[in-house]
């Protein structure tokens, strides 16, 4: 690979400051989460789509809603009911009369935002889950054999609860698929809760100073698909989702079904968004570590023995890097030197 970065140190150090300054916000909103807050920027950086799992009050949809504030774009919210229809996202055609002319008129349906929020999604039907699957990934809609085209930027950001609560559905391995991360959003400690009760009322919404705005995000997104990627971290990607497969490696026993090409996308580009974050205008092993769980976990089904002995996705991401080794020599000393700081 051409070790010529296409990122200047004054484009990184501006990038981070900026990243820095969106995090801070973001912490504001969610106390004791930094870590969560910094999957949520990665995954936004790298264009993604992202699903929270948890028990309800846990600040899921709070995150989201502060992140639309700190970033001072659109946002619609919907909550996914049993009965929600698919057109109740997408927009229906409505027949309207012009002139003495009837004649029907797309009306857009609250997927036309830069930041979809869709609450409980697991809630509605997986017909009406389906309906997000164009848009998810091509960034559009088409009704009645009209297609149009969504706001750039464009992602969901979704939260869902386990699925062992009741009056939940599973969502459709194809939509699974589509979401870049599924990060799991756990209880908070006694002292971040005597936080919150110290600083929040209920029912109040925390103040969220804008950061950036829709030009700005879409600039630094711009530069995190600038990364370099060397030829090793690309060969070790490549290793470890085809490791996934049954038949590959030691670490697929129990796998029924391993990640997709579109899993090694993912995990190329959230890893580069990550380097950004870190100022680097490079990604590295390292990189693709920090982010494997969030990308490889929810693609990976197991089949039933595993299941009935206990063992989850997770166990087999464990596996994964501790049996693919990342590299057969070191990165050129020009990579391995090329930190910003």
């Amino acid at each position: 690979m051409n070790t010529h970065f296409s990122l200047s140190p004054e484009e990184l150090r501006t990038a981070v400051q900026k990243l820095d300054a969106l995090a801070s916000a973001m912490n504001q909103v969610l106390f004791g989460k930094e870590d969560l807050i910094e999957l949520i920027l990665t995954g936004v950086l790298a264009r993604g789509h992202i699903l929270l799992e948890g028990l309800p009050g846990l600040g899921k949809t709070e995150l989201v809603k502060g992140l639309s504030k700190a970033l001072d774009i659109t946002a619609r919210r919907v909550q996914f009911t049993p009965d929600l229809l698919p057109g109740d996202i997408t927009g229906t055609p409505v027949l309207q009369e012009t002139d003495g002319r009837k004649s029907f008129v797309f009306q857009e349906g609250p997927v036309f935002a830069n930041i979809m929020l869709a609450d409980e999604i697991n809630r509605a039907s997986p017909k009406t889950q389906s309906a997000l699957l164009e848009a998810m990934q091509e960034r559009k809609v088409t009704v009645m054999g009209q297609s149009h085209s969504l706001p750039e930027p464009f992602f969901v950001l979704a939260t869902q609860n386990p699925i062992e609560l009741e009056g939940t559905y599973p969502l459709p391995e194809a939509q699974l698929d589509r979401f870049l991360f599924k990060i799991n959003v756990g209880r908070n400690p006694a002292e971040v809760l005597t936080r919150i009760v110290l600083n929040r009322e209920m029912g109040v919404e925390p103040a969220v100073p804008r950061v950036l705005d829709a030009e700005e995000l879409l600039r630094l997104m711009g530069l995190a698909r600038r990364i370099a990627i060397p030829d090793a971290v690309a060969g070790y990607i490549g290793r470890l989702v085809n490791a996934t497969h049954p038949g590959e490696s030691e670490a697929a026993r129990g796998v029924k079904y391993g990640a997709s090409p579109r899993a090694a996308l993912g995990l190329a580009a959230a890893a580069k968004a990550r380097a950004l974050r870190q100022g680097r205008p490079f990604c590295s092993f390292e990189d693709v570590q920090a982010v494997i769980r969030p990308v490889l976990e929810h693609r990976i089904l197991l089949d039933h023995m595993a299941k009935l002995e206990g063992a989850t996705p997770g166990d087999v991401v464990e596996r994964l890097l501790t049996e693919i080794p990342a590299q057969d020599k070191p990165l050129p000393h020009s990579l391995a030197a090329a930190k910003i700081h």
